[in-house]
């Protein structure tokens, strides 16, 4: 995925979400460029529109500590919206905050490019085995 050779979901197509630039052990890191079509009337961000990236960012982090046979769902997500953000640049940054058998908590934050903080997001990821319902 960080090659940029992935064939990315249809949602994060449709979305215009982007894929994911760097990540490591408990981290994962982009840079989004908004598209004018996504903004509201006096350019400012949605912020619905930044949730969904949040989650994304979010589960890519995640995606570096579940374990290999299983697969996890976004069972609590919440955004804090700190400075508006404009039609620029934002860096996102997810990290696994903490890690047990059936959870992973993550926190991700989103910088302007003069790296102002402008939203920071939370999610519990709930940890299942494949093929669990």
């Amino acid at each position: 995925m960080k090659a940029g050779d992935t064939v990315l979901p249809p949602v994060v197509q449709t979305l215009k979400l982007g894929g994911l630039d760097d990540w490591g052990p408990g981290w994962a890191r982009k840079v989004w460029q908004p598209s004018p079509d996504l903004l509201n009337s006096d350019g400012s961000m949605f912020g619905g529109y930044l949730a969904a990236l949040a989650d994304q960012i979010l589960a890519f982090a995640a995606m570096t500590a579940v374990p290999a046979d299983a697969m996890f769902r976004t069972s609590n997500l919440k955004i804090d919206f700190i400075r508006v953000g404009k039609a620029e640049p934002l860096r996102l940054e997810g990290r696994v905050v903490a890690k047990t058998r059936s959870i992973i908590h993550v926190e991700a934050d989103f910088f302007r490019p003069d790296g102002e903080l402008i939203a920071r997001a939370s999610a519990q990821q709930i940890i299942t085995p494949f093929g669990a319902a």
